[in-house]
Formats: C-alpha cells, sequence, structure tokens
C-alpha cells in the first residue's frame, strides 16, 4: 500500500539513522524549508507531533511577495484557484454621538506605492498552504514523519553531526538520528530554541487579547467581502476578512477597555460572538457555522539568537519571532526565514560555498524580525486608535505589509554599491514585463527563471550592435571567474541530483543549467528582436538562449524599474538563488 493510501501521505515511525537536516515542524516555516531542500537534492527528515497537517484555522493570509514565492516554485496554482482575494480595505468607525459608520475605503496595494504583481492579500486556511508543499514533497518521494516529538539534540564525539533524539506520541518509544543541521521550526514555544546558547525572546507580552473565529455568517453588514477595520466606541475593534467556501475571519478585542488584561476564562467562543455582535451594531450579525476558534494574547518579541555558534542549529519563524495577527504577517516572514536558509544550507552542504554564509541567515532574518515588530508595535497602536493612524500606517508600511518592501542591510551577499541604480544590493527582484526573445512570450522576469538553487546574473545592454565587445568580454570573465565552483557545480549534481517530480518535465531545467548548475546567466536589451539572431552573440548567451529578454522602453521597462534611465551605458547585476 503506498503511503497515501496508509496514512495519507504521512510517514509514521522510525527514519534513517543518518541525514543532512533535521526540520522540527510541519508549519508553513518548516515545510517552506523542507520543500526548498528536498528539491535541491539534500537529504532532509521532517519531525512533526501532529498525526495530521492543519484541518482548520490559524494563518490565513499570503501576502503579495508570498504569492511571488509561490509562483517561483510553481506551486501557486491551487491556492489562487481556491482561495480567496482581497483588494480592498473599508475602515467603519463609532463614536458616543454617531453610530457605526463607513469612515473610508483604499486600495489595499496601491500600484504607485507597491508596485507588486499579484497586488492583493489570498486568504486560505493554513493546511491548504500546507498541503501544497506536502504533496510536492510526496511527489519527490519525501514525507513527513508524524506523531514525532522532538526531545533533545546533543553533539556526536568526535564528529561533526548532531544527535537528534525524538519520541514516537503514540507509543512512548524513543528514536536517533544523526545530522548535520537541525532546524526549529516549532513555534513559540519551541523546544529546539533551547538548545542555541542565550537565545531567549527579548520583547514585550501586551495584555491585549483577542479572540479568532472562523466560520459562515449571516450579516447586513454591507462590507461582508472586503477587508474591514471597525473600531466601536463602547465594544473595541474588529478585523473582518473574507475567506475560502464563503467564510469569514472575525479577528475580536476581548478587551472592554484598552490595556485590561482578560481573565481567560471569559475568553469562550459564547463571549467571543457576543463582543462582535455589540462591536457590529445595528448590522445583524449570527453564525451558521463555525469552522474554528482561537484566542491570542500580542507580544512583541525577537530571539537573541537564529543560530548557535557552531552554525548547526537554526530557528525560524515563530520560533525566532512572535507578534500580533492583525497584519497578517507571521507566516509570510516565517517561510521566508525558511526560504532565505535553504539555499543556503544546499550550497554548503555541496561544498560551493564558505560556512560563512550561514551567518548571513542570523543577520538577514533577524534584522527582518525586528523590521516586523518595530511595525507592529505602531500598527496595534494605529489600530486602537482608529480609521485616520490606521489609513496613515497602511501608507506608510505598505510595501513592508506587501513583502516587497523587505530588504536587507549591507553585508557578506548585500554589499553597498553606489552604481546600483534602483535596485539596491538588499533588495528584491523588482516585478518587471519583458518578452522572451526565443518564443515571443511575455514573461514576469522575476518568474521567469525556476528555483534550482543557482544564482542569476542578467546583463543589461539596450542596444547589442553597440555592445557586442562589452558582451564579449563580459561572458570571457564569467566563464574565468566561475569555471571552478561550474565543475564542483557539475561534479556535485552529478552525484547528488536535484529532488524530480514528474511535473518538472514543463519547467525544461537542462534550458537554465546549460551554462552552469552554479549560475543562470540572461541578457536583457531593447534592440528589437528582428534586428539580432542568437547565433550574432558570445557562446554562453547562445547556450542561454531561453533566458535572452527583450525589454519595451515605452512601457514601464525592467530597465527603468531596476536602474533608471542608463543612458546607453550598460549594467548587470547578481540574484542570490532565491
Amino acid at each position: 500500500m503506498s503511503p497515501s493510501a496508509d496514512h495519507e501521505g504521512y510517514r509514521i515511525g522510525p527514519v534513517d539513522a543518518s541525514t543532512t537536516v533535521v526540520v522540527v515542524g510541519a508549519g508553513p516555516s518548516g515545510l517552506m524549508l523542507a520543500c526548498n531542500l528536498v528539491r535541491f537534492g539534500i537529504a532532509v527528515v521532517i519531525l512533526d507531533d501532529r498525526h495530521n497537517k492543519t484541518s482548520t484555522g490559524k494563518a490565513d493570509g499570503m501576502q503579495p511577495k508570498t504569492i511571488e514565492t509561490f509562483k517561483q516554485l510553481r506551486l501557486a496554482e491551487p491556492l489562487l484557484k481556491n482561495a480567496a482575494r482581497v483588494h480592498d480595505i473599508s475602515f467603519w468607525q463609532s463614536t458616543a454621538d454617531q453610530p457605526l459608520c463607513r469612515t473610508g475605503r483604499q486600495t489595499h496595494y496601491p500600484e504607485h506605492l507597491v508596485g507588486a504583481s499579484d497586488p492583493y492579500i489570498l486568504l486560505a486556511h493554513q493546511g491548504m498552504v500546507e498541503e501544497v508543499m506536502i504533496d510536492d514533497m510526496e511527489s519527490r518521494g519525501v514525507f513527513v514523519t508524524r506523531n514525532s516529538r522532538f526531545t533533545s539534540c546533543s553533539r556526536v564525539s568526535g564528529t561533526n553531526k548532531l544527535e537528534v533524539v525524538y519520541e514516537n506520541v503514540s507509543t512512548g518509544t524513543s528514536h536517533k538520528i544523526q545530522t548535520d543541521y537541525l532546524v526549529g521550526c516549532d513555534g513559540a514555544r519551541s523546544k529546539v530554541r533551547g538548545f542555541i546558547p542565550d537565545a531567549d525572546l527579548e520583547g514585550e507580552i501586551t495584555n491585549a487579547a483577542w479572540g479568532v473565529l472562523d466560520g459562515v455568517i449571516n450579516t447586513d453588514f454591507p462590507d461582508l467581502w472586503s477587508k474591514v477595520a471597525l473600531r466601536s466606541y463602547s465594544a473595541g475593534s474588529i478585523l473582518w476578512i473574507p475567506r475560502e467556501r464563503g467564510m469569514t475571519r472575525l479577528y475580536v478585542e476581548l478587551s472592554s477597555t484598552d490595556g485590561e488584561r482578560v481573565d481567560k476564562s471569559k475568553a469562550t467562543t459564547e463571549y467571543v460572538m457576543q463582543r462582535a455582535k455589540d462591536a457590529m451594531q445595528p448590522f445583524q450579525l449570527e453564525w451558521k457555522s463555525v469552522e474554528w476558534f482561537g484566542t491570542y494574547v500580542v507580544g512583541q518579541r525577537v530571539a537573541k539568537h537564529f543560530m548557535d555558534p557552531q552554525a548547526q542549529i537554526f530557528i525560524a519563524g515563530d520560533a525566532g519571532h512572535c507578534h500580533s495577527a492583525l497584519a497578517a504577517q507571521g507566516a509570510n516572514t516565517s517561510m521566508h526565514d525558511s526560504f532565505n536558509l535553504a539555499w543556503k544550507i544546499n550550497l554548503l552542504s555541496r561544498g560551493l560555498a564558505k560556512p560563512s554564509i550561514l551567518h548571513t541567515y542570523e543577520e538577514e532574518r533577524r534584522k527582518i524580525a525586528y523590521d516586523l515588530i518595530n511595525f507592529d508595535v505602531e500598527h496595534c497602536k494605529a489600530f486602537a486608535e482608529g480609521e485616520a493612524a490606521l489609513s496613515k500606517n497602511f501608507d506608510d508600511n505598505i510595501r513592508f505589509i506587501s513583502g516587497v518592501g523587505a530588504e536587507y542591510y549591507p553585508g557578506m551577499l548585500t554589499a553597498a554599491s553606489a552604481n546600483a541604480g534602483r535596485l539596491q544590493p538588499g533588495m528584491l527582484q523588482l516585478p518587471a514585463k519583458v518578452t522572451r526573445y526565443i518564443d515571443a512570450n511575455p514573461v514576469d522576469i522575476q518568474l521567469d527563471i525556476p528555483l534550482l538553487g543557482q544564482f542569476k546574473i542578467y546583463t543589461f545592454v539596450p542596444d547589442i550592435s553597440q555592445s557586442m565587445v562589452f558582451l564579449q568580454s563580459i561572458t570571457q570573465e564569467l566563464k574565468t571567474i566561475f569555471a571552478k565552483i561550474t565543475s564542483q557545480a557539475e561534479q556535485s549534481y552529478g552525484k547528488q541530483p536535484r529532488g524530480y517530480a514528474p511535473s518538472d518535465e514543463f519547467d525544461q531545467s537542462h534550458r537554465y543549467t546549460a551554462v552552469s548548475e552554479a549560475f543562470t546567466l540572461a541578457m536583457v536589451t531593447q534592440t528589437p528582436q528582428s534586428e539580432f539572431e542568437i547565433a550574432d552573440l558570445p557562446d554562453l548567451l547562445q547556450k542561454s538562449r531561453w533566458t535572452l529578454y527583450l525589454d519595451n522602453p515605452e512601457k514601464a521597462s525592467c530597465t527603468q524599474k531596476w536602474f533608471g534611465d542608463l543612458k546607453g551605458e550598460k549594467a548587470g547585476i547578481a540574484i542570490v538563488p532565491h
């Protein structure tokens, strides 16, 4: 019987005695890490103490950058098909003198502020997000090890290995596995975090308490299918979010007054429903059904460290940072923690990078965690103050909220450059439309090249006829610089190939590895397709025929977005493997 037929695709029981990475926790963060490692061909074991994936509730909002990431992974389609989409936000407020009324409405992600390819929030319960990654791993022969609770880890004497001990929660039996790396994606109460010296969470735990209800409702409220931020004079705040399958999520403030501590015994489904009804008056609000209920107290904290000094034990996601759920940031930030770590472990495991690359994980992701906490403090404050403050808070922070505005400090991988143009080191690729030369297909340049663990090197040459000497020179230089790593990468992927799935046939990955397994070379030009042939180009670019792109200077061109006006000059940019 296949694993899918037996335990819905989840392995239960002992696993191999040795692996490269052990991931603790099969939520969004852990699955994003494991999914990428499996694709890269890195041996991974995923431990989770639950019997099954998340079935209802929990994290529910995917921001524009996260949607883009799932598109890069070619995993977005099921979510785009089945999730709800929110394009706008409306503000409602009541006062001592005025009943509840709409005070404003705005586009959630304005083009002039964000410029995202997918300018909306995608709403679906956490299990739907988990499922697409689980299915992808299963198609590559890797399964989550369920009913398995992490208990401890220690260093194996005389080796660089860790010994991880975990317990089968059904039988109580213990198992051991040796690994090079251990990553805790096991939530705010992370047990893995305890094995990293001086990694306690630091920050504030507030008295702000919220109840969360997912269900199908009956209401005469007019903005049922918009995101709504509502502030009631007498009954606190509500955040109202449309969900898949005709549901609605309500975040309901439980404190009667700002800063009041709420007795946990009061935080029942019935109490939260009544608070919501009181806040929504004079509108009707009833529940046909409730699929999920939860409560939380707002804490805004960051771990002092995301890794141990030996760079073998890491934490990601809620294990490293916690905050409110009001801006739909948790799962998004958590998955991008893991996304950042995965490609670095892949390169180091293959001998294609120095050990110091792993230290950039903590440098980069703790910076984002602190950016998130600083934003969240102000966001919660603005939510309590009403429409004017909240609207300004959105406008001031909307690029960060969307994910496209997450930026790293200058570092080993993001050295500052005076000639960088608009796309500065440490920034994400800006979305842009180009036309692929070989088949005249319009494509999103940031999505077109599949994620194969490679660096992407783009050359921008406005006029090819005047740039042949430059192209000959730069391609020869790249060939020389990358000769050693290209040879090492070919040997590594020959011995330890990427994880394969039948769906990979549609990506035709050989189109992007013809020059090197370590990097993909691309060219962007404003020269019309009719004015040059692939055979006119240097050898490396001829081999890169699927990554030759035509830019349209009459529209919002990629060149303009990334560099501004090049004024006939040439430019180049290197993108790390994500």
